[in-house]
């Protein structure tokens, strides 16, 4: 009889110490007494979400810059925009070739300086490749596809312009990165993309819509990289966690186990 007391005693105050664990693990620094009487530990990375309309409105730009190449209405159009922004091939500055990729180098100079991004180098080291390569194909299958002559040239590859499609995915990279820090930092990062869309019409490499179709392209190919990662690497540190709690129970000469899940 004592040692049954005994048993039920031990397991008793063991199932009490695991719970004390659990909670303990799993609590907030908030001293708030609703997280303590229910404490949660999980981790949200709201960077991989992608909503239907981020796609399809970038996506129906793309569309209506295509018609640019065409349409004679629109090439009019587009002609008249050219001669008001472009140098016509005169004093060309050709810092659109270097500041194309200053936004997404900015991600791994600010986190040298000490300042913290959203994920550890592996991970978005590997979201930054899958943008580039999905933005890659997509803007060099256009290129094929469409032929469209450069504005100072007879090569068939304008539109859509690959030095913004790079700025623009490099400025929604530091974006996603950084903007628990600072806005102002995205803001930095798509101005420079900006300025390389238009030095490639001043410099009259690009129409208006080549450019406006890179910069969709660019930006569409990060929001989908940042989308598919977790769904492609499945044990990466960014995916949402999943915290499961169990403590022995006893009650009415029967020994049980009670499970908590939080996600």
């Amino acid at each position: 009889m004592k040692s049954e007391l005994f048993v039920r005693g031990s397991l008793s105050a063991i199932g009490f110490l695991m719970g004390c664990m659990v909670s303990v693990h799993a609590q907030c620094t908030t001293t708030d007494s609703v997280s303590r009487t229910s404490p949660r530990s999980v981790f949200r990375d709201d960077t991989h979400r992608l909503r239907f309309r981020e796609v399809w409105v970038p996506a129906a730009v793309v569309g209506v810059s295509a018609l640019c190449v065409d349409n004679g209405w629109l090439k009019a159009r587009r002609e008249e925009v050219q001669n008001a922004l472009s140098a016509g091939g005169r004093n060309k500055f050709g810092a659109d070739d270097y500041i194309q990729y200053a936004p997404m180098a900015a991600v791994y100079a600010l986190n040298l300086s000490g300042l913290k991004g959203k994920h550890a180098f592996r991970d978005r080291t590997i979201v930054l490749a899958m943008s580039y390569a999905a933005m890659g194909i997509l803007v060099n299958t256009m290129k094929f596809s469409f032929r469209e002559k450069r504005p100072d040239s007879g090569s068939r590859n304008s539109f859509p312009s690959g030095h913004t499609a790079t700025a623009f995915m490099g400025a929604e990279f530091l974006r996603r990165e950084y903007r628990d820090v600072s806005p102002w930092i995205g803001y930095a990062g798509y101005a420079v993309a900006a300025a390389t869309g238009y030095l490639r019409i001043y410099n009259d490499r690009h129409y208006l819509n080549d450019v406006v179709a890179g910069a969709c392209i660019g930006i569409v190919s990060t929001k989908l990289a940042y989308w598919l990662y977790p769904k492609c690497f499945r044990k990466a540190a960014c995916r949402d966690r999943i915290d499961v709690a169990g403590m022995p129970c006893y009650a009415e000469g029967t020994f049980g186990l009670g499970v908590s899940v939080l996600f």
